[in-house]
């Protein structure tokens, strides 16, 4: 499906990665896990763009890992995530959308709240069953994110197509 929208996520460093996998794994429900924990920065980005995006993304890169906080549990209704903070990647983020904003959907036009869905579609109650569980026993924690990953939306599993190293 080469006109697929694709979707950009914030790479962040392996451990960090495991770490969020596993509450994942443990939390989705299995029939609907089928990608790896992940940061979504842009949701539906149109396909005949891909070039202009990948070179837009190697040139806004800050050239070195970058900061980022774990700080929080969210309630998302019917799900739960993990709430990340990440400076340096929320700025070069709001610049490539000013750049792409023709072109952007109403979704990703919107304010960049970073976060990993560690449990969704499930009954609220169930949802609030794990968010008082994570939140009792959240500590907050840093690591980095070292650059971006592009993918091709298939209708439910998604097609990895390039990291974008924040190191240059």
């Amino acid at each position: 499906m080469p006109d697929a929208p694709l979707i950009l996520t914030l790479a962040l460093d392996a451990a960090a990665q495991e770490r969020l996998d596993a509450l994942r794994r443990q939390h989705f429900p299995p029939e609907r896990n089928v990608l790896a924990a992940h940061v979504t920065a842009f949701h539906a980005l149109p396909a005949d763009r891909a070039d202009q995006v990948l070179a837009d993304l190697v040139s806004s890169a800050p050239g070195q890992p970058v900061p980022v906080a774990v700080d929080g549990v969210r309630f998302l209704g019917r799900g739960v995530a993990i709430d990340v903070r990440a400076p340096v990647a929320e700025r070069v983020r709001a610049d490539l959308a000013g750049r792409w904003q023709p072109w952007l959907t109403a979704q990703d036009c919107q304010r960049w709240r970073p976060h990993v869905t560690v449990q969704n579609k499930v009954d609220p109650d169930v949802a609030r069953v794990l968010h008082a569980q994570l939140t009792a026993g959240f500590s907050p924690w840093d690591t980095v994110a070292v650059g971006w990953r592009l993918y091709r939306y298939l209708g439910g599993p998604w097609e990895y197509l390039r990291s974008v190293p924040f190191e240059r």
